[in-house]
């Protein structure tokens, strides 16, 4: 536990290139992408100035992944961090973020643990286990960068309706979207 407490190491090169201290070899942005969704924490220092590169490395990882269309941030939310850098409020935003994305791993478990396991009255209603199986697919698709941090995991056997049940999620989010975007 101790081990993997402590970030890793990885350290940039002049030729830019990154280099894992744990295992002595070079690693790309990818990989370091697959060490943070496995749960690691990472530290990218400059070898030369010391300058620690961690941020700039990250919005690189979230910027590469939103251009491939792995999106993420909805355009309006990318235009108020955009915002956030030029008004007062750029103090206020970086601890709204952290407090929400804990809030959002903490709950995680909780969220799933309650669609499958304490009784409720709502079981009865005609639909609730079309919707409960949509929330189930709506969370694994948000959480699934994230590490799991324990509770109830999902059913493997839900998995193969998955592909349909974002795509309806993805269609409820947008609604959502634009409903509050008028409000």
């Amino acid at each position: 536990m101790a081990e993997t407490a402590k970030p890793l190491l990885i350290k940039r090169y002049a030729s830019r290139r990154l280099y894992n201290t744990e295992t002595s070899d070079y690693v790309t942005l990818e990989d370091i992408a697959g060490f943070i969704r496995s749960g690691r924490e990472v530290q990218i220092i400059d070898l030369k100035s010391g300058d620690d590169l961690t941020r700039q490395y990250l919005l690189q990882i979230v910027a590469e992944h939103e251009s491939k269309g792995d999106t993420v941030l909805p355009t309006n939310v990318l235009t108020d961090l955009v915002r956030a850098y030029t008004t007062n409020i750029q103090s206020v935003v970086p601890q709204f973020l952290a407090a929400s994305f804990e809030m959002l791993r903490d709950g995680q478990s909780k969220v799933l643990e309650n669609l499958t396991v304490i009784p409720n009255p709502l079981t009865a209603m005609p639909g609730f286990e079309a919707m409960r199986k949509q929330q189930e697919a709506f969370m694994k698709t948000m959480m699934g960068g994230l590490p799991w941090t324990g509770g109830a995991k999902p059913d493997a056997e839900a998995a193969p309706d998955a592909p349909q049940d974002i795509a309806e999620i993805k269609r409820q989010v947008a609604e959502l979207q634009q409903k509050l975007s008028k409000l």
